[in-house]
């Protein structure tokens, strides 16, 4: 996606248009206050999610009740992206117009001592979607590719091995029935600059404020060109990297619930058929 603004995609088509393509990823050809697929103003953009909260919730009940009758389909929305590039924003506004009980969401922090002795993939295993359920990751097994790779917290062969292990479990988990929507929330450093200033502005924000960021932002070029080297080494068929402009936060929050929807679409889940005689059970409430 270089940097232009396209016209409003068929619908069905917005996941097709944010799909990293195969081969060498450079993050500054992607314009990140770009829109694809929408074309209209930020207040149209905010009803337009609005708008599709019934048909998502509708997708999510049946995926849900699949899951309940020996269905084995899930979905993991993975979502990764410097400080303040807006998961949690994402959360709130897209994984808000759903039922809870359908989503399973996780932050994952450092991880502890314990965690790290069981190898970096165990943790994620624990907290992958059921039968029937949305995922959510607030990032995910990426970050040992990332911040290790980074901060120096493991050996360059280590975080080497990891892309090909990587590969393999996602492999793994698509064989297994887990659609896998991989979110790259891609904002500029100036606009990363601006949310954290609103931070230190707002004492209603102060406990959102990190000191670290200030030291991570000058490691912004060794960011990006870890996340480069993810999302062309993790790119394969069974879960894709996709892109998503994210200086805007409206078109943010939009474009992931309809790269959601879209994919419940895709999967058509259907209402199971019931187990039993209804006829014969509306006589018997009848009775009652």
């Amino acid at each position: 996606m270089a940097k232009q603004k396209k016209s409003q995609a068929d619908k069905g088509g917005l996941l097709e248009q944010l799909k990293v393509p195969q081969g060498p990823v450079d993050l500054s050809t992607y314009d990140t206050r770009a829109t694809p697929g929408f074309t209209g103003t930020k207040d149209e953009g905010k009803l337009a999610l609005e708008n599709l909260g019934a048909e998502l919730s509708d997708w999510q009940e049946r995926l849900f009740a699949e899951g309940r009758q020996d269905g084995q389909r899930s979905v993991l929305l993975v979502l990764q992206g410097m400080d303040t590039s807006g998961k949690g924003g994402v959360i709130r506004h897209g994984a808000g117009l759903m039922d809870p009980q359908g989503l399973k969401i996780t932050s994952f922090k450092a991880p502890t001592p314990a965690e790290k002795r069981r190898g970096f993939l165990w943790r994620i295993r624990q907290a992958l979607p059921g039968a029937g359920m949305i995922g959510i990751f607030d990032r995910s097994h990426y970050e040992d590719v990332l911040i290790a790779r980074v901060r120096n917290l493991v050996a360059p062969p280590v975080w080497n091995r990891r892309y090909a292990q990587i590969n393999d479990f996602e492999a793994e988990l698509a064989a297994n029935g887990v659609t896998l929507l991989k979110c790259f929330l891609h904002i500029s450093p100036e606009e990363q600059k601006v949310r954290l200033q609103a931070r230190l502005d707002d004492p209603t924000k102060h406990w959102k404020y990190n000191t670290g960021d200030v030291d991570e932002r000058k490691l912004w070029p060794a960011y990006t060109e870890a996340y480069e080297a993810a999302l062309e080494r993790c790119n394969g068929p069974e879960a894709p990297w996709l892109v998503i402009p994210s200086d805007r936060k409206w078109y943010r929050n939009w474009a992931v619930t309809t790269i959601l929807l879209e994919t419940l679409q895709s999967l058509n889940p259907e209402w199971p058929t019931a187990d039993f005689d209804v006829d014969t059970e509306k006589k018997r409430l009848a009775a009652t």
